[in-house]
């Protein structure tokens, strides 16, 4: 097949139109500032180090060593608190570093340690202190298996983040399953039950919690949802309700909120195989091209 050679473009600034031609005064036009955002590939993420959300995950990992120290001390209750409160602070470092433009690689990597003892070794030493240790073997395998489901869970987000649905998470997030466990601790120490009454339960959750994390099952992520827009004005007021809801019973609201919410993916994955839609969330770029 004959080749031809082809035209190299002229790296100078009278190949444009004179009308499109840079101002002297100026470093770049917008034709060119343009044209650089078109075919320059996303900038990577910096690798320095910025205080602000690095101290909102440091805030988060000491809320777990919290509540490592006070299952130990047979606090449950402020255990349990402990984790709830670094559901909020995980929530808000990456809110922070993008509002800020303090996105970082350390900052990635230092949020995965850190949910990784407040989201997985925690919860599961704080249900064991608090119900598993009777049972034996059973007991300190269930709190592993939930340990272990935390770390294969947060090691997948990390290599699949750029394949996967962002719509949905790939299985039980980290933050909601030690919701589970840890408000199930809190509810039932709240109402007066003893841990050893309740083993079984607590085996059945622990174990729930661990082997949904490392599933395929899709879990609604919240990420499509704008908050800059303007809303309507019974939004603002649902949120008032679930703020006084919350506050009024804060042990059992959450939970049964967590319940449902650890309960939802099932729905989710049933009726996207319902409707024959793929249940699998990975590489589902054309699935946005639907129509119905």
């Amino acid at each position: 097949m004959a080749t031809f050679k082809r035209r190299k473009a002229k790296n100078n600034i009278a190949q444009f139109p004179k009308a499109l031609r840079p101002n002297k005064n100026a470093e770049r036009s917008e034709y060119l500032d343009q044209d650089a955002a078109d075919n320059n590939p996303p900038v990577r993420r910096r690798r320095g180090i910025y205080l602000l959300p690095n101290a909102f995950t440091t805030a988060a990992l000491f809320c777990g060593f919290y509540a490592i120290v006070m299952a130990m001390n047979l606090r449950f209750d402020q255990a349990s608190i402990a984790i709830f409160v670094a559901m909020v602070l995980d929530s808000l470092d990456g809110r922070v570093a993008r509002l800020t433009n303090t996105q970082s690689e350390f900052g990635a990597q230092y949020d995965s340690l850190s949910d990784m003892v407040s989201f997985g070794a925690a919860p599961a030493l704080v249900v064991y202190e608090w119900s598993l240790r009777g049972m034996g073997k059973l007991g300190w395998l269930a709190a592993f298996v939930y340990c272990a489901g935390g770390a294969l869970r947060l090691a997948r987000f990390n290599t699949n983040i750029a394949v996967v649905d962002k719509r949905y998470f790939q299985g039980l997030p980290s933050p909601a399953a030690a919701a589970l466990v840890a408000g199930f601790v809190w509810l039932m120490d709240d109402l007066g039950f003893r841990g050893a009454s309740l083993s079984w339960a607590a085996w059945a959750i622990t174990l729930y919690a661990g082997l949904t994390m490392v599933s395929n099952v899709p879990f609604y992520s919240f990420k499509d949802i704008n908050l800059r827009k303007p809303m309507p004005f019974i939004a603002a007021f649902l949120v008032v309700l679930a703020l006084v809801a919350i506050f009024s019973d804060p042990s059992k609201v959450l939970f049964g909120l967590f319940v449902l919410y650890g309960l939802s993916g099932f729905g989710v994955y049933f009726w996207r195989w319902f409707k024959g839609k793929p249940v699998s969330i990975v590489q589902t770029e054309l699935e946005h091209d639907d129509k119905d």
